[in-house]
């Protein structure tokens, strides 16, 4: 029960990814760097301090307690990640919802999943074992569901016109756009590496009577307050540069509203996070596997809401079903990943060894 109460968490954090995009979609008169960094300091800054502070007792003493090289590699890995998240946007912009996540993501989800197991060398445990072959397949169909999505992509740059690609993505623009979608994708993996590195702040967090679930929240601070640093530098530095800092007071347009709008943005960006620390520690002895499950699910959400929004208004058929087909294969993925962690709960070991037990006797 404990790891599909994890996939569930994992599903949820999924939509708030695939999702946190949308009301971006609602800002007039500002431009990127601008809306970006405003909801930045809601995701990066405010929500993950708010939470971690009522969900982690005693959040400041614990983090009094870590290591400073744990703090430093957690931080250190929010700012990889945060040029991760910054050229994140970039990609929605040139690629639109469901393609962008669909690239970014799959790249996310081999490099984060793969690195840590390696990094701690068990890859050969991994690769023994059959929850481990059952999670290394699962793997392997989501690739290879994101590798249709991007074909499907690649079918609809060749069939529509640049009018119509600019209909439902209006800076659409497939070179540039999978240029750095594929950077995005693997400096965004760094978080489940800043998240791996931080496990001695949950651990502590523990200690201190933290429930479980929320252990992960008090490494958040810490990660997210890296990708803060790096997407306000850039940010700021694209304000003066384009001259938009004018855009937080210019009454011409709706302020109030643009700030209310990225602040949706940034919460529901946050709770992506929230849910995938809660499930991630719901994962059984291969929690590492979480992180596809987590981009397999915001690329199927993403995709959703791409169809929804008619991002592939004018594609033909043929472009239509390899998109399906890619995002079946993408969910379809998140149900082997599963699995493959149920195989490897010690409660499911020790219920086949009981069993096998009282079939001896």
């Amino acid at each position: 029960m404990a790891v599909i109460w994890g996939v569930i968490l994992h599903a949820l954090g999924g939509f708030a990814s695939g999702s946190f995009y949308l009301p971006y979609k609602k800002i007039n008169g500002w431009a990127w760097e601008s809306y970006w960094l405003v909801g930045g300091i809601v995701s990066w800054l405010l929500a993950p301090w708010i939470l971690g502070y009522l969900t982690v007792p005693h959040l400041f003493e614990v983090l009094h307690q870590a290591d400073s090289s744990t703090i430093f590699w957690a931080y250190f890995w929010g700012i990889l990640w945060g040029t991760g998240g910054l050229t994140f946007g970039l990609a929605m912009r040139y690629l639109g919802l469901s393609l962008g996540m669909a690239v970014t993501l799959g790249l996310c989800a081999v490099f984060g999943t793969l690195v840590p197991p390696i990094y701690e060398g068990k890859m050969g445990e991994l690769a023994a074992s059959a929850s481990g072959r059952y999670i290394l397949l699962g793997l392997g169909v989501c690739v290879l569901g994101i590798l249709i999505c991007g074909r499907a992509g690649l079918l609809k740059e060749k069939t529509l016109t640049q009018e119509q690609k600019q209909e439902s993505i209006a800076e659409f623009d497939l070179k540039k756009g999978l240029l750095v979608a594929v950077f995005s994708g693997v400096m965004s993996a760094c978080f489940s590496f800043g998240l791996t590195a931080g496990q001695p702040i949950a651990e502590l967090a523990a200690k201190n009577g933290t429930n479980p679930l929320f252990v992960n929240n008090a490494i958040l601070v810490i990660i997210l307050l890296g990708g803060l640093t790096t997407n306000a530098i850039w940010c700021l530095y694209l304000n003066v540069k384009n001259k938009t800092y004018t855009n937080y007071l210019n009454p011409s347009y709706p302020a109030l509203r643009n700030i209310l709008f990225c602040a949706l943005a940034g919460t529901t960006w946050y709770f992506q996070f929230f849910f995938y620390g809660m499930g991630d520690s719901q994962m059984g002895a291969y929690r590492f596997s979480g992180w596809t499950l987590h981009m397999a699910f915001i690329i199927a959400f993403s995709s959703m809401w791409g169809l929804i929004l008619h991002e592939w208004r004018g594609a033909n058929r043929t472009t239509m079903r390899t998109v399906t087909l890619g995002i079946i294969a993408v969910v379809l993925s998140t149900v082997v990943v599963g699995y493959g962690n149920y195989l490897g709960d010690p409660a499911h070991k020790d219920a086949q060894e009981t069993a096998s037990v009282q079939t001896t006797e």
